[in-house]
């Protein structure tokens, strides 16, 4: 079949189908790559038991849920932690000083004869909470401390100081990998809003651009995509989809610094054929996944999208996105997510194409 033929078909099949009038659908990702599947967390009972279940749910794993949160909720928890540890030891002294008599002992410097002092000069809850925050950040001003006389005091010196170091590792480790996650560097990675069907290299392809906003280069890029498509009784059937770089094949990409445009081929083995070739009606999502290593550290990041049926242009191309300057430097085009009509030419005054539409060449 020719290229004329090809896409007239793709275009009225697409202009046909009922998909593309029929109302938005729930996405199982978002196209920043968020989950957007909400699953029951009990199969039954009331609001109640899910609100709990949740929370369980949350405390069993307790780093994963400080680590994904907000940096101002981890501020937060952070602040709120330390506050709480320090006013859970305050009263844990202040009950230490009245079971033992000190509240009611005026000078503590010259306690009553037999009496022992288990902590100096706490003879309120104000100078109990001072104590315990000395204590946690081994401060030590040297008015208020334990007698080593009272055995109460030492062991309790000693679970305070225990927890203490252990809150002050967890958090510090919270704040050390929430920074180094290389989540952080996906945020760089951007995806086109719409994909397009069109020819490249005389064959039919479904055609999707990303590129990388920073000027830090990423290494081994891959490109993998899952097909969700809806069968009978609304369950959901998946399929592994190839997508490949000019002539690399299935090998990755070994440098993303412009943006670079993926192809997978429309053949009769593609499951996209029957849908985009053929017209059928069945509903789908086309997840795509793109993985990539940090040159300086080799840690892996990984960024997600999603395509509809509505968000894919059919007859069309991407325009390039590299170009030159007057002075021989290359320069990436702020428009590199623009498409064309695929018969239109594109017509510039100096143009290199590295990657996007099959047609290397300069104007």
């Amino acid at each position: 079949m020719t290229t004329k033929s090809n896409s007239s078909v793709l275009g009225s099949k697409a202009s046909s189908s009922p998909l593309l009038s029929s109302p938005p659908r729930q996405r199982l990702v978002t196209k920043d790559g968020h989950c957007a599947l909400r699953p029951p967390l009990c199969s039954s009972g009331s609001w109640r038991g899910a609100l709990g279940r949740a929370w369980l749910l949350a405390l069993q794993d307790l780093w994963g849920l400080l680590v994904g949160l907000r940096w101002r909720w981890v501020l937060l928890a952070f602040c709120a932690s330390f506050l709480a540890h320090w006013l859970l030891f305050a009263c844990m002294w202040y009950l230490l000083a009245h079971l033992n008599g000190d509240l009611a002992v005026q000078d503590h410097d010259a306690p009553p004869q037999g009496h022992v002092v288990c902590v100096k000069h706490i003879t309120s809850f104000t100078a109990a909470f001072s104590f315990s925050l000395e204590t946690q950040l081994t401060i030590g001003y040297g008015t208020m401390f334990p007698s080593g006389d009272c055995p109460s005091a030492i062991a309790l010196l000693a679970v305070q100081m225990l927890l203490g170091l252990m809150l002050e590792a967890f958090i510090t480790g919270a704040f050390v990998a929430k920074i180094a996650r290389p989540q952080k560097r996906a945020g760089a990675i951007q995806f086109s809003p719409q994909a397009v069907v069109g020819q490249h290299q005389g064959q039919m392809c479904l055609m999707l651009r990303a590129t990388n906003l920073l000027q830090r280069p990423l290494v081994d890029v891959k490109v993998s995509a899952v097909l969700y498509k809806e069968h009978e009784g609304q369950a959901l059937h998946q399929t592994s989809l190839d997508f490949h770089l000019d002539h690399l094949g299935q090998q990755p990409c070994p440098f993303f610094i412009f943006p670079l445009t993926f192809y997978h081929p429309l053949d009769r083995q593609s499951p996209l054929y029957p849908t985009l070739c053929e017209g059928t009606s069945n509903p789908f999502e086309l997840v795509v996944f793109l993985s990539a290593l940090q040159e300086g550290t080799g840690d892996s990041c990984q960024k997600r999208t999603s395509y509809l049926r509505q968000e894919i242009q059919f007859d069309r191309r991407f325009v390039p996105a590299l170009g030159m300057d007057a002075r021989g430097r290359y320069t990436v085009s702020t428009q590199h997510f623009d498409t064309a009509h695929s018969k239109e030419s594109l017509t510039k005054d100096c143009v290199v194409q590295i990657n996007g539409d099959g047609s290397d060449r300069m104007e």
